[in-house]
């Protein structure tokens, strides 16, 4: 494939859906497409990874999450701030942010990387996600970056601040779905296996339509599966502002 072919891979209307979604409008959509050319891609076409810009994506998050902490919660002890951080940039956030932009369509992956599943993989979508940022970055600079950042994570950096568990999306879907709707939440179990390694399913209804699905090793598991499974896609189908975004209005 030509390096002309490989600006073009992914769709001119999908870049340009997320950006809104990001809050940015790129000044060079190339850079943008670059985050998203994993290296299996790569190797297998021409133009260059994502992985620099993941790199450098992974400290400007760093860097954008340390400074709104110090500047905000100046009472807490280094300890905290750095507990605080660990939780919001880990990889299992990330992956999270990842499904709630919906990042997975928009995936450059080699043939053999699709054919494993890569789009789902919480490692590769969190890579996504910095090499998002890394873009930002390169194309708009710090502000830019920052404010793209903060549109992502700040609700999670006040739940960590306020001692809630930022992958607590049962707590989230609930309020998510109490703010959109009213209606009902309820979660229906299954479970299959032998007693001693039972293996539990959860659906989450909102209403009388199932809008997420989980598994897990405990009913706690499960349904915080398929809690997170739900307010992904709430958040993307609906266009849902997080708190701090309806804060900021």
């Amino acid at each position: 494939m030509s390096d002309a072919s490989a600006e073009s891979a992914v769709a001119s209307t999908d870049l340009e859906a997320l950006g809104d979604r990001l809050g940015h409008r790129f000044g060079d959509r190339s850079i943008l497409e670059q985050a998203f050319r994993h290296r299996s891609w790569c190797a297998e076409h021409s133009g260059p990874s994502n992985e620099r810009l993941e790199f450098l994506g992974d400290s400007v998050l760093g860097l954008a999450v340390t400074d709104f902490a110090y500047r905000h919660y100046p009472d807490l002890p280094e300890g905290a701030l750095a507990k605080m951080r660990a939780a919001v940039v880990s990889s299992a956030s990330l992956a999270v942010i990842a499904a709630e932009l919906n990042l997975g369509s928009c995936l450059l992956l080699g043939r053999g990387e699709e054919g494993t599943g890569g789009r789902a993989k919480p490692s590769i979508l969190a890579d996504a996600v910095e090499a998002v940022i890394g873009a930002v970055y390169v194309d708009a600079g710090w502000d830019a970056a920052r404010a793209v950042v903060l549109r992502l994570v700040e609700d999670r950096i006040v739940r960590a601040a306020e001692g809630r568990d930022v992958h607590d999306y049962k707590t989230r879907l609930q309020e998510l779905v109490a703010r959109t709707s009213g209606s009902t939440l309820r979660y229906v179990m299954t479970d299959g296996g032998p007693d001693h390694d039972k293996d539990f399913v959860a659906e989450v209804l909102v209403g009388e339509d199932v809008m997420g699905t989980g598994t897990g090793k405990s009913k706690k598991q499960a349904q915080q599966a398929a809690a997170r499974h739900a307010w992904a896609q709430l958040v993307r189908d609906r266009g849902e502002r997080t708190d701090v975004d309806a804060r900021a209005t």
